[in-house]
């Protein structure tokens, strides 16, 4: 790929420019918040001005287009996922253009890996391409210039060293003067904002890609006929039976467990090792009946399928019936509602998955579907707050709850920082004095003071945490004060005293 000076100049200065926005931005910084969307902003801008063929492009310009809404929403809430998902979205509209249209995502995967792979060695290819643009003549303009800085150089220094003795001002302010101590770190973050800018502003696609077409009709491999699949999905059936079975009647129909194994037991340990075996059981499908198959054609084995598949999605249920189980003794969390929604995301995919079998579907529909639903769920939970909504949830439970004798966890409150203060406000707000609104008001005012403090630095500042502080201030007419109070335990309640040794 060879450099067009003009192009390579005006992109080199873009990434100086943004390097210097990172600096600004990002250097030293005590946390992220606006700094993070803003820099998100310059870069869209950047790669906009960068390319006049992503602004032609439609593909391009709508990634492009995602891009600047993902980097607006970390100045309304930072997050590693809204992140993640505005990078790729970056990376899209920065190779589209290059890309032969109407491709799957299998072949975007591909692109997009070694795209980035590729940007790491970018400017180093790209400085030896501009050298080898320049003419033989620009050693010796070069040169020129070098011999010919000589005599004003060392002219100027002769007579600035005698200025220096004959006048004492001057020989203060040399002596004063000192060149500035390079920053290691800081020279290293320049080129870590730089490469992967200079990536997105030249990007080096890939040329050739792998398709999904072989791994579309038959599959030869030893052993492997339509009767071992056959009686493969029977044994299999017949397993996941007696695993759905045991849940029918434990999780949905309430029966007593084996002496020794507790509900919260039987509802916690299984939920993953299960999902794990429903993803196993669509990797099977996937691999073992592919369209245009001699056993996906194969009636007998069609039911099959379709049964165990159904087998599949009641285990995801009760899997998801375990997690809600264990959400309603020990309370909600992001994580809870994260396995949650990748529960949801199985589940789809494992409908997918039967239905591609069923209408002879191709590989890369099913690869394109799966993506189209995971880039909807993740982009939804980029714009949502999930950690307010756990802490609403919590407070709401928290009569059924504390009827069973459990507490609220203040000290999942931490983990929340900003997303639990106004659930902790509205809490305070209905508990009547004693000890235990006491220990919300602490907790809430602990919190709020954290978010404060985070707010009144203008890089981490977010437009989410700004509200909630006006929200809890409407509700208790408090504004935030740190510290908040004598220090505590995560749960509000006062540290024990230690007792004094009678020995010291």
């Amino acid at each position: 790929m060879t450099a067009r000076l003009p192009s390579f100049r005006i992109k080199a200065t873009l990434v100086v420019w943004l390097s210097a926005a990172g600096d600004v931005l990002l250097w030293q910084a005590t946390g992220v918040g606006a700094n993070l969307g803003v820099f998100g902003l310059a870069i869209v801008l950047a790669v906009g001005v960068a390319s006049p063929a992503i602004r032609r492009h439609p593909l391009a310009l709508a990634a492009l287009l995602a891009a600047a809404l993902l980097a607006a929403l970390q100045i309304e809430r930072a997050t590693l996922v809204g992140w993640i998902s505005f990078t790729l979205a970056l990376a899209v509209a920065a190779l589209a253009p290059r890309a032969p249209s109407g491709q799957d995502g299998w072949r975007w995967a591909q692109r997009l890996l070694m795209g980035g792979l590729k940007g790491l060695s970018g400017p180093v290819l790209d400085l030896r391409d501009v050298m080898r643009a320049r003419t033989r003549k620009a050693p010796l303009r070069v040169a020129a210039i070098a011999f010919g800085a000589i005599l004003p150089v060392v002219g100027g220094m002769t007579f600035l060293c005698l200025f220096a003795v004959a006048n004492p001002v001057i020989s203060e302010a040399l002596r004063a003067w000192r060149l500035p101590e390079p920053d290691m770190s800081r020279a290293m973050f320049w080129v870590v904002v730089a490469v992967p800018a200079w990536g997105l502003l030249r990007p080096r696609g890939l040329r050739r890609t792998i398709g999904t077409s072989g791994l579309d009709g038959e599959l030869d491999l030893p052993g492997v006929t339509t009767a071992s699949i056959a009686i493969s999905l029977g044994l299999f059936n017949l397993i996941f039976a007696l695993q759905n079975g045991l849940d029918l009647a434990f999780l949905w129909n309430g029966a007593g467990l084996p002496d020794g194994v507790t509900f919260a037991d039987y509802a916690h340990r299984g939920a993953y090792p299960l999902i794990a075996t429903a993803l196993l059981a669509g990797l099977f499908v996937i691999v073992f009946l592919r369209p245009g198959s001699r056993s996906a054609a194969d009636r007998r084995v069609r039911l099959l399928v379709i049964a165990w598949v159904a087998q599949n999605l009641f285990l995801v249920a009760s899997t998801a019936l375990r997690t809600i189980d264990y959400i309603d003794v020990y309370s909600l969390t992001r994580v809870r509602i994260a396995a949650l929604i990748w529960m949801g995301l199985v589940a789809l995919g494992l409908v997918l998955i039967l239905w591609r079998m069923l209408r002879a579907k191709s590989t890369s529909w099913l690869i394109n579907t799966n993506l189209l639903a995971v880039g909807l769920v993740l982009a939804t939970c980029s714009a949502a707050d999930l950690g307010a909504f756990a802490a609403a949830w919590n407070v709401r439970h928290l009569p059924s709850a504390a009827r069973r004798g459990v507490e609220l966890d203040l000290c999942y409150f931490d983990q929340l920082k900003g997303a639990g203060i106004v659930s902790l406000a509205q809490l305070e707000q209905t508990l009547p004095a004693g000890d235990p609104r006491d220990r919300v008001a602490w907790k809430r005012r602990s919190l709020s003071a954290e978010v404060a403090r985070q707010q009144s630095e203008w890089r981490t500042w977010r437009w989410r945490d700004a509200r909630r502080l006006a929200r809890v201030a409407a509700l208790t007419g408090e504004t935030p004060v740190f510290p908040a109070g004598a220090s505590r335990r995560c749960d509000g309640s006062a540290p024990l005293t230690p007792t004094p040794n009678p020995g010291t």
